[in-house]
C-alpha cells in the first residue's frame, strides 16, 4: 500500500549545521495496518512523516502509495489520499468557522466543487449521523464556531475531518500530546476505531510507549533516522515497555512510560 525504498533527508546540507534526518529507510505498510512510531527527540519521527506528506522533498529514494510513484508531488496533491492531524488542536481546523462549515469543506476537498462550505440537506444529514459517532454532543452544534470547542473537541473534530473524505493513509503527529488525559484516551479511541476504515492505513507517533504497545498492529522505532525495530503478531504483543527500554537503550527525554 505504501512502499518507502531508500529514503534519505539531510538539513543543512553542506554546511556546519548539516543533519542526516532520514538515513537510506525502506519501509512497507500494509492495507489495514496501524503503524505506531516511537523514538527520542530528533529520531526523525516527524520528518517521516513530513517527507511521506510531501512538506519535504527528499534528497533522493522513492515513495510509492496504492502502487503510484508521488516522489515528487506536491503536497497539495498528496493531500487529496493523505489524511493528517498535528499536535496541536488549533492546526487542524478553521477556527472562525462553523463546524459544519469545517467538515464540508474537508468532505467536498475531492470533487469538482474545490474547497468551498456551501452545504445542502443532504450533507448535514450526513454530518449530523457522523459527529454523533463521536459521543460529544457535536452532533447538536454545528453552528458553533470551531474556536469555541474544547481542545479534545477540536482534535475529534478534526480526526473526523481527516478521514471523512476516506484517504488511503492517515498521519497522526503527537496528535494527542496536547491534551487533557481524558480527552487523549478519547481521541485514542476515536483513532483506533476511524482506523478500522475499508482501505485504509495509518501512522501515529507518540510519546507514550504503553500507547504505542496498545495501540495499532504494529511498532517501529526511529534513532538517528533509522528504523532499528519492527515488531507485529506475537513479538508485539509479548513486548513491555521494560523489555522496550532495555533492549533498545531508549532515551527517555520525553518518552513516557
Amino acid at each position: 500500500m505504501l512502499k518507502i525504498e531508500k529514503m534519505h533527508k539531510t538539513f543543512g546540507k553542506g554546511t556546519i549545521n548539516e543533519k542526516v534526518a532520514i538515513d537510506n529507510i525502506d519501509f512497507n505498510l500494509r492495507p489495514g495496518d496501524f503503524v505506531t512510531i516511537i523514538g527520542s527527540n530528533g529520531a526523525g519521527k516527524s520528518t517521516l512523516l513530513n517527507c511521506i506528506s510531501g512538506v519535504f522533498p527528499i534528497d533522493k529514494g522513492k515513495i510509492i502509495l496504492d502502487g503510484k510513484n508521488i516522489t515528487r508531488q506536491p503536497e497539495f496533491k498528496r493531500s487529496k489520499f493523505i489524511g493528517r492531524v498535528f499536535q496541536d488542536p488549533l492546526k487542524g481546523t478553521a477556527f472562525d468557522m462553523t463546524i459544519e462549515e469545517n467538515l464540508s469543506i474537508a468532505y467536498n476537498k475531492n470533487s469538482f466543487r474545490g474547497l468551498q462550505s456551501g452545504i445542502n440537506r443532504k450533507q448535514k444529514e450526513v454530518f449530523r449521523e457522523k459527529l454523533a459517532l463521536l459521543g460529544m454532543g457535536l452532533e447538536d452544534r454545528m453552528k458553533q464556531k470551531a474556536k469555541l470547542l474544547s481542545g479534545g473537541q477540536r482534535q475529534a473534530l478534526t480526526l473526523f475531518m481527516a478521514v471523512i473524505s476516506k484517504p488511503k493513509l492517515l498521519l497522526l503527529d503527537e496528535h494527542t500530546a496536547a491534551l487533557d488525559p481524558g480527552a487523549a484516551k478519547k481521541v485514542l479511541e476515536l483513532t483506533n476505531r476511524f482506523s478500522k476504515e475499508p482501505g485504509l492505513s495509518t501512522m501515529m507517533i507518540t510519546h507514550n510507549m504503553k500507547d504505542a504497545l496498545q495501540y495499532g498492529n504494529r511498532t517501529i522505532l526511529m534513532k538517528e533516522g533509522k528504523i532499528v525495530m519492527d515488531i507485529s503478531g506475537d513479538e508485539r504483543a509479548d513486548m513491555t515497555v521494560e523489555k522496550l527500554i532495555e533492549q533498545f537503550e531508549i532515551d527517555n527525554d520525553r518518552m513516557l512510560l
